[in-house]
């Protein structure tokens, strides 16, 4: 089974407190389950059963915490003693990931040597077998995976199932009873096969939202890096998010503040102008699915740089007409603001040394020659044959192009 980018990603947060999380497709538990008797009818899951198996199942492609549920609700559906979704198996350089629900259960190694010997590794996906499709119980009882392995466990009656997901990774699904219950019924195996079409779609939506989350995050981070802060606000006006940076800005109420839940302006005549300007951006958003982008600059009681505010209309979707949504977005750009990009990526990007780096980063954010060198604690001297070699190896002439090279460069997206 390869690995899956779904363990890279979301299932990268489950700790073992809160899961079972294994390196094998079998179980380590306490108690083991009542041996049942008689058969599973064919109707042994109502469709309200179902419904609610269904409703776990695409709670958790939203949310990686309900994947245990999901697997908990599936076991006591099928009376096993342990199910699992196998999310990434073990290899050499790396521990595995095996999201499981077993009811009462006490923690479990991180460690299966064994997990390469089991035969139900590289199954044809979208199919469901028990052991009898895979091997003779002969053959079962006598491969090192069962002796070693399973045996000891109580483990004997497996259930078992390969789903592939849009971008080819492979996940496990797997159920167990011990040898004292009955095998997996025909019935059981076709509600299992009835699962998979959901668990599949449950994967792949799941992947999508976390990759989506990941690329909203790393824009929000970009632009915070970039000193940008962005201000969400719905369709009342009503503040409903913001970035690091415009929290940052926010928080410092020097110019624009939160009040009630309400973007304001400290100033009397701003405020109006800003109030204005979301009022028109509020009623663009009713008339027309084109955005309006108007902008204006607000004073500071700290007597530094105005903030330059620009409002912008989100243009709404048929999905969320009369809903709560983002309407309004504000941009605020701290231009007075200072940044500390990471020396080593800036040295990389304009292969300068450590001083050079140093001094360069001092000057990009505004401070004389003089007075940088007096921040880096160096002669005016070194500060100048410093600036000379930057000159060199930038190709600039001047130290306002410098500035200007080193501001609109990368570098500044380094930082955490």
């Amino acid at each position: 089974m390869m690995e899956s980018a779904f363990a890279r990603m979301s299932f990268a947060t489950y700790t073992s407190p809160s899961i079972a999380c294994v390196l094998k497709d079998v179980p380590v538990f306490d108690k083991v389950a009542p041996a049942r008797t008689v058969p599973p009818q064919s109707d042994f899951v109502s469709a309200e059963q179902f419904s609610q198996l269904a409703s776990l199942l695409y709670e958790a492609a939203m949310d990686t915490e309900g994947w245990r549920p999901f697997l908990e609700l599936l076991r006591k559906q099928l009376g096993g003693n342990y199910a699992s979704l196998i999310v990434r198996p073990c290899n050499a350089d790396d521990v595995g990931l095996v999201v499981s629900a077993a009811g009462e259960r006490r923690d479990v190694p991180t460690g299966n040597p064994k997990i390469a010997m089991s035969p139900f590794r590289g199954l044809v996906t979208d199919r469901v077998v028990t052991v009898s499709d895979v091997m003779s119980d002969s053959e079962w009882r006598a491969s090192a995976y069962y002796s070693d392995w399973c045996k000891d466990l109580n483990v004997y009656h497996v259930l078992a199932a390969d789903v592939a997901t849009k971008d080819g990774c492979v996940y496990g699904l797997r159920i167990v009873r011990p040898e004292s219950d009955v095998n997996f019924s025909k019935q059981e195996k076709e509600f299992c096969a009835m699962v998979l079409p959901h668990l599949k779609r449950a994967l792949n939506l799941h992947l999508a939202v976390n990759q989506d989350r990941q690329v909203i995050s790393l824009y929000s981070r970009a632009m915070a890096q970039l000193m940008v802060g962005v201000v969400i606000l719905d369709q009342n006006g009503v503040v409903i998010e913001s970035n690091p940076a415009a929290t940052s800005i926010l928080d410092m109420q020097d110019g624009l503040k939160v009040t009630g839940g309400m973007l304001e302006a400290n100033y009397a005549n701003d405020n109006r102008k800003l109030q204005r300007l979301i009022r028109d951006a509020l009623m663009h958003t009713q008339v027309s699915r084109l955005s309006m982008t108007e902008g204006m600059s607000v004073s500071r009681q700290s007597g530094q740089l105005n903030w330059g505010v620009v409002v912008q209309s989100i243009s709404p979707d048929e999905w969320t007409e009369g809903k709560q949504r983002p309407s309004v977005a504000v941009f605020v750009r701290d231009t007075g603001g200072k940044a500390d990009p990471p020396v080593k990526l800036a040295q990389q990007l304009f292969q300068l040394t450590p001083a050079e780096t140093s001094l360069a980063i001092q000057l990009a954010n505004g401070l004389s020659l003089e007075e940088a060198a007096e921040a880096l604690n160096i002669r005016r001297n070194t500060a100048r044959a410093h600036l000379r070699s930057i000159f060199s190896k930038t190709g600039v002439r001047r130290q306002t192009e410098l500035v200007r090279i080193f501001l609109n460069s990368v570098a500044w997206l380094g930082n955490k």
